[in-house]
């Protein structure tokens, strides 16, 4: 496994983490089974967040911990906040200090490493983010802060407020999701690539040294699913065994690889739930595709270059 140095922190994380969305449909045994083998293939980054599964991923995770407390010395330890699932977005400061004591009872563990504001609220008051992240950090419960699904200038505005450096934004990126790279492909174009949808934040975080965590790496959207042998997208699926059969790796290794060529150096999360899935996607680490390569898997699907 490589690892990213995460700038102005003393963190350095693996280059896959494991998303905890989905844990929460599993026993606490095939947990402990998804955890050590996450360890084991080197993975030190655990992301979860308050909503999932209503609070149970992080429940079950607790639990692991709680019944072997060393295991948290190897991991970095990441959460969410600020989604009432179907009613708003939260970034108070009362909902942010309490969202967080409750991941941290249910992880049974005293600090966070990282804490993200999961969804950007239209109502954010800066000043009370302020001292809900003072709050926080003087009392030891988080280390360091970042965003999920943010635009430049709401964290420009966070960073202004806060004091805090925000060193992760976590975005949904991958083969099938990639308006980011679209975008500043078809710069001047008049094509539908070239419509810039999140204010150039793939280049602003490389400017301003964020690490961009992506989510849903196999995943078209949330109703098409995995594009993974899905009958919309073959040519695609044609190019990912095409490199598959030529690196000796699963296509969702080559999958992730792609991600992970880029020269932003971006980390890939793994929402799998299947320990031999999530040792086929760790062989991402040990591939770096060619320069030709990775356009021809963006291609795939009758992209244009302009």
């Amino acid at each position: 496994m490589k690892y990213i140095p995460v700038n102005n922190t003393d963190l350095s994380v693996s280059e896959i983490a494991l998303g905890c969305m989905r844990i929460a449909s599993k026993s606490e045994s095939q947990v402990s089974d998804l955890i050590h083998t996450a360890l084991d293939e080197g993975i030190n980054l655990f992301d979860h967040a308050d909503i999932y599964g209503g609070g149970r991923s992080e429940v079950l995770f607790g639990e692991v911990l709680k019944k072997e407390p060393s295991l948290r010395e190897n991991m970095i330890l990441q959460s969410k906040t600020c989604i009432k699932p179907g009613i708003s977005y939260d970034a108070s400061k009362d909902y942010i200090l309490s969202s967080t004591d409750g991941i941290l009872n249910r992880l049974h563990t005293d600090h966070l490493d990282i804490l993200l504001l999961h969804r950007p609220d239209a109502l954010m008051d800066m000043e009370e983010v302020a001292e809900a992240f003072s709050q926080l950090k003087k009392a030891g419960k988080v280390r360091y802060f970042g965003v999920s699904n943010m635009n430049p200038y709401q964290i420009a505005l966070l960073e202004k407020h806060t004091g805090e450096k925000m060193i992760i934004n976590q975005l949904q990126f991958s083969l099938a999701h990639a308006g980011m790279v679209d975008a500043g492909i078809h710069v001047n174009m008049d094509d539908a690539y070239a419509i810039n949808r999140d204010g150039d934040i793939l280049n602003y975080c490389r400017l301003n040294d964020i690490l961009i965590q992506c989510w849903s790496i196999l995943n078209v959207d949330f109703v098409k699913g995995l594009f993974l042998d899905h009958p919309e997208y073959p040519d695609l699926n044609a190019a990912l065994q095409k490199y598959a059969d030529l690196y000796g790796v699963s296509k969702s290794a080559i999958a992730t690889a792609w991600i992970l060529r880029h020269p932003a150096k971006m980390q890939a999360i793994a929402g799998t739930t299947d320990p031999a899935h999530l040792k086929q996607l760790c062989q991402a680490s040990t591939i770096t595709l060619k320069h030709d390569e990775w356009y021809e898997l963006y291609l795939s699907e009758n992209k244009p270059l302009p």
